[in-house]
Parts: C-alpha cells; sequence; structure tokens
C-alpha cells in the first residue's frame, strides 16, 4: 500500500515508513502542497495511493466519493514526527489489512490503555 501525506503531515515520515509502505510520497513530492482537497483525491485514486491525514475533509471526500483512494484519518492532537512514525508503524497491521478491505476510510485513534 502506497500512502499520499497530506500537508499537514511532516513530509520526513516518507522515508520514516518506507519499509513497511515502499513507494509512499507527500503531497509536495508531486507539488499540490497548495492544491484543494479534491485535486488531492483524484490525484491520489488515478496514482493508486491511499491518503493520510490529520484533517477529516478527506474522510468525508471518501465518505461522499467512495473508494479509490482509500483515506487513512489520523486522530491524534499535535505530534511530532516521531510519534507520528511511532503510531503509524503500531498500525501497520491494520493500515495493511484496510487496503484489502471494503471499506473507503479508516480512522486511527491512539488506545486509551
Amino acid at each position: 500500500m502506497k500512502l499520499l501525506f497530506d500537508q499537514n503531515l511532516p513530509r520526513r515520515l516518507v522515508r520514516e515508513v518506507e519499509t513497511d509502505f515502499p513507494g509512499s510520497a507527500h503531497v509536495r513530492d508531486f507539488q499540490l502542497d497548495t492544491a484543494i482537497d479534491p485535486a488531492i483525491f483524484a490525484y491520489a485514486a488515478e496514482n493508486g495511493f491511499a491518503i493520510v491525514s490529520k484533517d477529516n475533509d478527506f474522510a468525508q471526500l471518501s465518505f461522499l466519493r467512495g473508494a479509490p483512494p482509500k483515506v487513512i484519518w489520523l486522530r491524534v492532537g499535535n505530534s511530532s514526527t516521531e510519534e507520528l512514525r511511532k503510531f503509524i508503524q503500531s498500525n501497520t497491521r491494520v493500515i495493511q489489512e484496510f487496503d484489502s478491505a471494503s471499506e473507503s476510510f479508516l480512522i486511527l485513534e491512539p488506545s486509551e490503555a
């Protein structure tokens, strides 16, 4: 599964998750950092990416339009790149299973252990 990280996430995450999600990218890699959400949504669909965002706008687009692309909504507060990396890596199996699931979006939030 290739992930496309939204503008609200650090670009460095791409290389941090490359082992588990090869081919991933950041919207800035395609000059989409100032694009409107529907344009990013269309690009991801056309190029086989799942969108990863902390913004619920993509989840709403996914709810309205369906997949592709799939959308992963990270419901986390302000987090460092390292915290985000750990959070994504701790959910690698869930994200990979989501790739073959019928749902169009996945909400990931920290567990309250």
